[in-house]
């Protein structure tokens, strides 16, 4: 009897096909791409890390942190990265089907608000009745404008503007007075002396002591898939260390910053991505291997407490689930 022999390229074609087929897959929104730690998981995804885990990502990209908090809630999407606190903590009080699994930055050191080099804005003194960018409601950047104004007691006009990119049009074109940014995007800019720091989110004591993004599921995948969930963050971790601290991490980071820069999306020159880890802080800000850090004299946590008296109780078991 005689046997039929595959051509070796299409034994390889079908084991491939198989191997795709085991993957679990799960839709990832990152907010604000190009800004701190949102290339993470397409870094990891290409790199091949998730899919040792067993999973295959599908990942788009919003506007900020409030709209993947919104994709996350309508399943959209199951996984949520760079996802403000505050607006999670909020959506959860009013029955959002929500959890935190994890935490991607601690700290204010990344963000920070600059005008163009001509402005006379020199600081946040200077921006009453301003405009003052911040990415979308309940993001990272809205918490960050709202305890900076708080705590500079400067009656500046809070506007949402959109991702990075976005934001720099209009505070270039006039529309309005002060844009947000986050390390890489727009460290170019600065030290090309075409625009000026007037504030960091670490001005804010508190706020430089917390978590300011997060990673969320939505509740029922979660309670469904909990095992692929485990396995994403398992290898989320390990993709951020790839990232810093092997050197084809560093040159993938690096080649990837290059592409969005010519693609006009929110990307800087490599050398400038190297310069800013300093502000990224990848072992001390990012928090794939940390907790979610709440200061207790935060204004968000004074915040949260008038918008849902439970919320102390509720941060502390059924919100966070990792």
């Amino acid at each position: 009897m005689r046997r039929a022999v595959l051509p070796t390229g299409l034994v390889a074609l079908v084991f491939t096909a198989h191997a795709a087929l085991a993957l679990d897959t799960l839709k990832v929104a990152v907010g604000a791409r190009g800004v701190g730690e949102t290339f993470v998981a397409e870094l990891g995804q290409n790199a091949g890390i998730f899919g040792k885990h067993g999973i295959a990502l599908e990942i788009l990209y919003t506007q900020g942190g409030g709209e993947t908090q919104q994709v996350v809630i309508s399943n959209s999407a199951q996984i949520g990265v760079a996802a403000g606190f505050l607006g999670a903590l909020g959506a959860f009080a009013k029955g959002a089907p929500l959890r935190i699994i994890g935490a991607t930055f601690t700290g204010g050191s990344q963000l920070f608000w600059y005008v163009p080099a001509s402005s006379p804005i020199r600081s946040l003194r200077d921006t009453e009745g301003k405009t003052v960018a911040y990415s979308t409601n309940g993001s990272s950047t809205h918490t960050a404008v709202l305890a900076l104004q708080k705590s500079s007691g400067v009656k500046f006009r809070p506007t949402p503007t959109g991702a990075a990119p976005a934001t720099l049009t209009q505070v270039m074109s006039g529309q309005i007075d002060v844009g947000w940014a986050g390390a890489p995007f727009g460290v170019d800019m600065v030290e090309a002396g075409k625009t000026r720091i007037i504030a960091k989110a670490s001005d804010d004591p508190a706020l430089d002591r917390q978590t300011i993004r997060l990673i969320l599921a939505n509740a029922t995948e979660l309670a469904q898939r909990r095992d692929v969930f485990v396995r994403f963050m398992r290898a989320y971790r390990e993709a951020l260390d790839w990232v810093y601290a092997a050197p084809a991490g560093l040159c993938r980071m690096g080649a990837h910053l290059r592409r969005h820069r010519a693609a006009g999306a929110a990307g800087v020159p490599a050398e400038v991505g190297r310069r800013s880890r300093s502000h990224l802080r990848p072992r001390g800000g990012h928090g794939g291997r940390r907790g979610v850090q709440i200061h207790p004299g935060s204004a968000r946590r004074e915040t949260a407490r008038r918008a849902h008296p439970d919320s102390r109780a509720q941060t502390g078991g059924e919100l966070i689930s990792y």
